[in-house]
């Protein structure tokens, strides 16, 4: 098993795998929406994931997400790619509650390799309190990996991208760079030390930092994946109508990002993201490299929180108060767009 590089296996690795958003946008632009009065939120959204009400307390929230290897060891990668799907419920303010795997590996994978990727994601879940019911796998020469996840929300108290107020703070739960750290790895051009961290964050379940979230005044929610920290911003935005405004000094970043991005070692979704955002975006006067990471693709990364301006202080003081919310930064604030660009990148 220690024999098989999984990473060596695929073209792209977690999240810079995923389609670009205004790709994505165009491949849904003429498909007719059906509506229904209780799909509070679809495909036409550009949000998390979707969400079906059932009562007036209760709604469910149903993702589905899966991607190639990020990491070489097996545990590892059926850990992030679980820990990856479940965060889009988390970032609806929901609880998971049932899981499906969705798998593909090569015909001739070591079964002892299969079931690692497995028991990866099956731990994950279980730390996420839910089950495991089933799933769909398939052979294909390159291994792919993830879940279906259904959970449960208050209808009431959901959390969509698009609820953002001018006056809101918003706060990032990890730390930025796993893209960046990734593809220097898979280069070999990252220490041993800065890949584990970056596993490490991607491993840890944005269930705490939902579990604080929710006891405070937040109006919308996101977490960073594959459109990068600029992209999913730049949603947010839209979503909202309104302008951000992100300090590039406050985020905390993985060991050893910035300086791979300054070397231009950087995944191909970088340059997706940059496309489909940067008409919007004005970072004059940020450092190129800095920029590349808020462009960069994340796998598995942090809640991005828009949390009223008089709640923002006691939202990061209890995130970090929890212990196991990777970190708790004030990395902006939301603004009334009165034309021009939406995102603004200050600092470096």
């Amino acid at each position: 098993m220690d024999d098989i590089k999984l990473t060596k296996l695929s073209e792209c690795a977690g999240c810079g795998a995923k389609v670009g958003a205004g790709v994505l946008a165009q491949l849904l632009s003429d498909i007719p929406v059906q509506r229904d009065p209780a799909l509070i939120v679809g495909f036409d959204k550009s949000d998390d994931a979707a969400v079906y009400k059932l009562s007036d307390d209760l709604a469910m929230v149903m993702t589905c997400d899966f991607f190639p290897p990020i990491a070489d060891d097996p545990y590892t990668f059926g850990a992030i790619a679980a820990t990856n799907a479940l965060s889009d419920i988390y970032a609806m303010g929901g609880e998971p509650r049932v899981a499906l795997n969705i798998m593909a590996v090569p015909e001739g994978m070591p079964s002892e390799v299969v079931h690692e990727i497995l028991r990866g994601g099956y731990e994950k879940v279980a730390e996420a309190g839910a089950s495991i019911a089933g799933g769909h796998s398939i052979y294909d020469e390159e291994p792919k990996y993830g879940l279906s996840v259904t959970g449960l929300v208050d209808p009431r108290r959901l959390l969509t991208n698009a609820g953002a107020r001018p006056g809101d703070v918003l706060v990032y739960t990890k730390r930025l760079g796993s893209g960046c750290v990734v593809t220097a790895a898979k280069g070999g051009l990252a220490s041993a030390e800065q890949v584990a961290a970056a596993e490490a964050s991607m491993m840890t379940l944005n269930r705490y930092a939902r579990d604080v979230m929710v006891r405070h005044d937040v109006h919308a929610a996101t977490d960073v994946t594959g459109f990068g920290m600029l992209g999913h911003t730049l949603e947010m935005a839209q979503g909202a109508d309104a302008a951000i405004e992100l300090d590039a000094a406050a985020f905390e970043l993985l060991d050893g990002a910035r300086e791979t991005a300054r070397l231009g070692i950087l995944p191909a979704g970088m340059y997706r993201n940059r496309h489909f955002a940067e008409a919007e975006v004005d970072a004059e006067g940020v450092p190129l490299d800095m920029v590349d990471v808020l462009f960069c693709p994340e796998t598995s990364g942090g809640l991005l929180i828009s949390v009223a301006p008089d709640d923002a202080e006691a939202l990061t003081a209890d995130l970090r108060a929890d212990g196991r919310v990777p970190c708790a930064v004030a990395v902006g604030r939301v603004l009334a767009h009165e034309g021009g660009k939406r995102i603004r990148v200050r600092g470096a």
